[in-house]
């Protein structure tokens, strides 16, 4: 992964970790929840992932847009494993790596913040 000095100019900061219902988030946007990696390794138990997304609410997180984003986090919730494939694939196609990541990332994050919020 790519340091924060390098020379390209990536989004770096902090996001506090909200708790929002889907709809809340996504408005009329269209949106589906994301389980590329379970083929690879099976997600963590339901009742671990709420209980450690719900410790988090409240909190704030580091960002950057390839080393640690949305879609880390949200993977890291499910699997105990931050990975972004997004990142991997914008870095071997070499474009749209800030947009694509971005904005992809932050619909998988309110999707996964709403599947948890629906568990309680």
């Amino acid at each position: 992964s790519l340091s924060s000095s390098s020379t390209i100019n990536l989004p770096i900061g902090k996001n506090n970790v909200l708790k929002q219902k889907l709809l809340e988030v996504v408005g009329t946007d269209k949106w589906r929840i994301n389980i590329l990696h379970d083929h690879e390794r099976p997600p963590r138990r339901p009742s671990v992932i709420v209980n450690e997304a719900l410790e988090l609410v409240g909190t704030t997180r580091l960002y950057h847009v390839i080393n640690y984003n949305c879609e880390h986090f949200a993977t890291e919730l499910r699997y105990g494993n931050p990975k972004s494939q997004q990142v991997v694939d914008a870095l071997d196609i070499g474009v749209g790596v800030t947009t694509a990541v971005s904005v992809s990332a932050m619909a998988i994050l309110g999707a996964f913040l709403w599947k948890r919020s629906s568990l309680n």
